[in-house]
């Protein structure tokens, strides 16, 4: 499996480069720049899989508790889209809320106002990439429990590389082996545009070839389900 050390001797050697001409600053930026955009195409591509990095260490799962009155609540800037929300009621049982835009709610009134009672959030806005309004707000606790009583499930960006990790040189990307050294051949474009220009659409190609590849490969996975066997029939004469 080919580790960050091995991606970027590949990057190098695709542009005759060194570490002095193609830096580690500049390879590890470039490098990461790649990462995110093979995230996007794995997750255009992902049907019944739920894709993750498999670099973290934690599931793609937070919690937060609320708080008496408030109904706007922020995350962390790493999740890139929102799976589920769930609240906890005051027996500590979890309901999934709905999501709702408060533009086609009504065109006469705001939905705080069809909410103006702090109680068990049924439904949640989402105001930006990373915040969310509840409404109904939470109340003191008679319906909801506060500690820890919001829990989100959500899609998070690539695990990029630090420039500790680079090195240590050890860590792999977090997506299919066989594909890694896309990542080299998306990193070495840049530099060749500018000192080898001969070899870009040759690199640009091999690319495709990748995406194509990572893209067929997790459009094809499936959450865990159930296999059957069954038997074709034939027919005797």
């Amino acid at each position: 499996m080919p580790t960050i050390t091995d991606i970027n001797a590949e990057t190098r050697d695709l542009c005759d480069a060194t570490t002095t001409s193609y830096t580690a600053a500049t390879l590890l930026r470039r490098i990461n720049e790649a990462y995110e955009r093979i995230v996007g195409w794995i997750l255009e591509a992902d049907g019944l899989w739920q894709w993750d990095d498999t670099n973290y260490t934690d599931f793609p799962i937070g919690t937060q508790t609320l708080v008496d009155g408030q109904s706007k609540y922020s995350f962390n800037d790493k999740f890139l889209e929102i799976e589920e929300i769930q609240i906890k009621n005051d027996d500590g049982d979890w309901a999934i809320i709905r999501p709702i835009d408060q533009k086609e709610w009504s065109k006469f009134e705001p939905l705080s106002e069809d909410f103006s009672e702090d109680g068990l959030p049924e439904y949640y806005d989402k105001l930006t990439d990373d915040t969310i309004e509840l409404f109904p707000a939470p109340d003191d606790g008679s319906s909801v429990t506060l500690a820890s009583g919001l829990k989100i499930k959500y899609r998070r960006t690539a695990c990029v590389f630090t420039s500790a990790e680079v090195t240590t040189g050890t860590k792999a990307p977090g997506f299919i082996s066989s594909a890694h050294y896309a990542l080299s051949y998306m990193s070495a474009i840049p530099y060749c545009m500018k000192f080898k220009k001969d070899r870009v659409a040759l690199y640009e190609k091999r690319v495709a070839e990748y995406k194509k590849e990572i893209q067929t490969s997790y459009s094809k996975r499936e959450r865990d389900k159930t296999k059957q066997i069954t038997f074709a029939k034939r027919r005797f004469k």
